[in-house]
């Protein structure tokens, strides 16, 4: 037949001058479903993907013998179907043995090519970001490489300001790809998912949520199991169960974070790439989550749009101007080419805060991208109406702390705490606990009290925020009590300076004076 002398040709060279052309292409059979018509294959070849459609009868199964999995050699006359590119089956002939083996290190090897970062520099020139430079690429590389080949992928980020500039920043940087990998136009909620976390780590709960749907979706949809990017969280003993978790069910993973994990990384040895400034002997109070997965979306997707204002507002997010000024100023320079101001920055955080505490769990794409500015029209008009109204809840808050707060004295520390639920309305009320127990904080430290830790108190958790004078360390209090309080079964997590313990409630009062002895022992 006069079909069987097409030529053989990379699907990814697969284009409207294709078009009514007959082609010959190699690949793997990804996926097959059914429709009222036609069978349609789902073939990649390391270049790319396109849609096979075979036809018997209406809703008959064509080509019974191909399945999922299968590596074949198909010839094709090329179509377009809703603006997507597919191609007619003429022909169709499962590989065997030896060439099947070939295939799969042609393909493997082209995902990999096409995955590789070219000719990207970071926004600006640091010693922590070259550190981390081999992590940064290798983490790029796998989300580009888990783009190409179908995977879905799955950001969990904190339910803060540089928790959302993470997510954020790294989401701006896959949907344009995901959209150019897959033609289909629910391609981008297909295979993307952003969702904030509340804990200060990869709970177990919400590692089960992401690899139950994901397996439910494998068994309905013929999907891949995701990559997970933890960003903003992930570094600690607290996430190594949810991380092996969805290992066991496997989804990859990959973490970017820059809280202190203590004496021993248990997590690098799990994960893709785990990019942390701890791990090359820097702090994490020196550069942000928000910072770093700026600055990874660039290598991710060198054509990366408005991601150039997110080091400055992730940073002021989080202090870093407290422990590294230097970059802070430089990001902010970078801002201000785009129009934000110092003052504008914070007001967007604000209303990221604020907004986080009552979107919670959800995605919220199209709300989150006002936020970040697109369009930034619209931003602008949302920051100047709401930054005045929260600004008010927080002097609020404040005022309703510091009337209830309690001061002392423990040896070389002053302690404050705040009885949380006694002291505030309750579940809904902005500021939240932790912004709350900051607000006070902030305002006792002002007032000249250097070496101070600040406690908020809840029915099964407390809160933490300490300046660096107290020698405060959440990860070494947690410590102590699951020693000295084993049945307390407390967890938690977070900065060194700003963390929160879990506990069961009996053992509340056990715990407050365990903290109590704690902080009266610090030099």
């Amino acid at each position: 037949m006069v079909y069987e002398k097409a030529k053989q040709t990379p699907i990814g060279d697969v284009g409207e001058n294709f078009l009514k052309k007959e082609v010959v292409v190699l690949g793997l059979i990804e996926r097959i479903a059914q429709t009222g018509g036609p069978t349609v294959f789902g073939i990649v070849d390391g270049t790319g993907s396109l849609s096979l459609k075979g036809f018997v009868s209406p809703g008959v199964r064509a080509h019974p013998e191909i399945v999922e999995g299968d590596f074949v050699e198909a010839w094709i006359r090329v179509d377009e179907f809703q603006g997507e590119m597919e191609g007619n089956i003429l022909k169709i002939k499962k590989k065997v043995g030896e060439e099947v083996e070939a295939m799969k290190k042609h393909i493997a090897y082209q995902q990999r090519e096409r995955a590789k970062v070219v000719n990207v520099n970071f926004m600006l020139e640091n010693h922590i970001l070259e550190k981390l430079r081999a992590p940064i690429l290798k983490a790029a590389e796998e989300i580009r490489l888990a783009v190409i080949q179908g995977r879905p992928i799955i950001v969990r980020h904190h339910n803060d300001t540089d928790g959302y500039c993470s997510g954020f920043a790294l989401e701006r940087a896959i949907l344009p790809l995901v959209e150019r990998q897959h033609s289909a136009p629910k391609a981008a909620w297909e295979y993307f998912k952003r969702a904030p976390s509340t804990a200060p780590y990869y709970e177990l709960e919400d590692s089960i949520k992401d690899t139950a749907m994901s397996l439910r979706d494998v068994a309905k949809f013929s999907a891949k199991m995701p990559l997970i990017i933890i960003a903003d969280n992930g570094s600690s003993v607290e996430d190594l169960m949810a991380v092996k978790q969805a290992r066991i069910h496997g989804a990859d993973v990959i973490v970017i974070d820059h809280h202190d994990f203590g004496e021993k990384d248990v997590i690098s040895a799990e994960v893709l790439a785990n990019i942390n400034p701890h791990l090359v002997g820097e702090s994490g109070t020196h550069i942000s989550a928000g910072m770093l997965c700026a600055e990874i979306a660039r290598f991710i997707n060198e054509k990366v749009e408005n991601v150039s204002q997110i080091p400055a507002l992730a940073g002021y997010a989080d202090r870093i101007e407290l422990g590294n000024n230097d970059l802070m100023e430089k990001y902010l320079a970078i801002a201000g080419r785009e129009g934000y101001d110092k003052e504008l920055l914070k007001d967007i955080s604000l209303v990221i805060e604020f907004v986080s505490t009552k979107v919670r769990f959800m995605e919220a794409r199209e709300y989150v991208e006002v936020l970040f500015g697109e369009p930034r029209d619209k931003q602008k008009k949302l920051v100047e109406l709401m930054a005045p109204y929260i600004r008010e809840l927080d002097r609020k808050g404040l005022a309703i702390g510091k009337v209830a707060a309690e001061v002392e004295v423990l040896g070389n520390v002053t302690l404050q705490t705040i009885d949380i639920d006694k002291s505030f309305p309750g579940f809904g009320f902005f500021p939240k606990p932790g912004r709350a127990t900051g607000l006070l904080h902030d305002s006792l430290k002002n007032e000249g009290v250097i070496r101070l830790v600040s406690a908020g108190v809840m029915a099964t958790a407390v809160t933490f925020r300490a300046t660096d004078e107290s020698g405060f360390s959440t990860h070494e209090l947690i410590a102590e009590l699951r020693k000295e309080l084993p049945n307390a079964f407390v967890e938690g997590g977070g900065h060194k300076n700003a963390g929160t313990i879990n506990f069961i409630p009996r053992k509340k009062a056990e715990v407050l004076g365990i903290v109590r002895d704690f902080i009266a022992r610090i030099n």
